[in-house]
């Protein structure tokens, strides 16, 4: 598994996956928005995504460093490109909006897609609240917590699916088997700083999550919608879905409306700096 690079046009998306996830996650998206005109860089990133394999090894980084790549990818794609919009899945979306708190009038649309502002969802046990705390102790170079059915995913197929990669490799398209400590960790302390940052974000924005997001509920959604500064936003609530909704059953539907948001703003965004 490598960062998956889509050609396309002279407006590119950059496209971020979960964490401890892999670029697979974004691939439909990116294909479809390829399809549409666009170049689609969808990166996987040291210390934040997963890779099985020969020669392949793991280890998490800190929240700064992921958020580093994340610039670097957007920087490389603002160089050769007129415009430059991001989408991500999860965290994938809580570090897309990092950027649009720093660089926002450089992009020209965000896609943030079951935005991950808590983990809150149906599916996570209820010590999920003492994960944190788990850092602090000699737990935190023990404690992994084990992906489960139904993989963030309400597709009955892709569920038995899931659960025959992950068995056999650790991994699937739906990400790594189990999440460290330490990202999960890294990941609250990333959660902490966006939540403050919201009103400083004043890109178009979608918002997509399911209704039924096992993970995290639509209380991140309507928190994003009401506090980031955006002129322009829409929220769309799915209810044939959980978590993944890159993968599952209403795939369709997220890139058909990420495509047409990115469309319209990418157009006007580029007549802006035409103007400018």
């Amino acid at each position: 598994m490598k960062t998956i690079t889509l050609p396309g046009g002279d407006h590119a998306v950059l496209a971020l996956h979960g964490l401890l996830g892999n670029p697979l996650e974004m691939q439909y998206l990116g294909k479809r928005l390829q399809k549409a005109g666009y170049t689609v860089v969808i990166p996987l990133i040291p210390g934040y995504g997963y890779a099985t394999g020969a020669g392949q090894s793991y280890r998490t980084t800190n929240y700064q460093q992921w958020y580093e790549e994340v610039v670097r990818h957007f920087d490389e794609l603002k160089a050769r490109h007129k415009t430059v919009s991001v989408t991500g899945l999860c965290i994938g979306a809580v570090l897309a909006l990092r950027l649009a708190m720093e660089r926002g009038d450089e992009i020209a649309a965000l896609s943030l897609l079951s935005t991950t502002l808590a983990y809150d969802g149906w599916s996570l046990p209820w010590y999920r609240f003492l994960l944190p705390l788990a850092y602090y102790t000699p737990a935190r170079y023990l404690y992994a917590y084990h992906e489960r059915h139904p993989f963030g995913l309400k597709n009955e197929n892709l569920q038995r699916w899931i659960a025959r990669e992950m068995k056999v490799s650790g991994s699937s398209a739906a990400g790594a088997s189990r999440l460290s400590a330490e990202g999960i960790f890294q990941a609250h302390r990333l959660i902490k700083e966006v939540r403050r940052g919201l009103p400083q974000v004043r890109t178009p924005a979608l918002i997509i999550h399911a209704e039924e997001d096992d993970v995290a509920s639509t209380r991140s959604a309507d928190l994003v919608e009401s506090s980031i500064s955006s002129a322009s936003r829409r929220k769309i609530i799915l209810h044939d879905s959980y978590h993944i909704i890159t993968l599952d059953n209403e795939k369709e539907i997220v890139a058909d409306e990420t495509v047409a948001f990115i469309d319209s703003h990418a157009q006007a965004f580029n007549q802006h700096l035409k103007t400018a």
